[in-house]
């Protein structure tokens, strides 16, 4: 029965790793994504305001 467990275990791991790994590499590009879109809208509003624009509407 030990032996059972463990190909279960092994068999199981490689998988379990790769949907880690795929979720944090996910996460770290939308975190990246919507931190540069809000860096870019804050850029944006600055030089509306420098040039005496209105503000944009959401």
């Amino acid at each position: 029965m030990d032996n059972w467990w463990m190909n279960a275990v092994w068999s199981l791991t490689p998988t379990v790793l790769i949907g880690i790994f795929f979720w944090m590499v996910m996460r770290l590009i939308l975190r990246a994504d919507r931190t540069e879109r809000r860096i870019y809208r804050e850029i944006e509003d600055q030089e509306r305001e420098k040039a005496g624009l209105p503000a944009r509407e959401e």
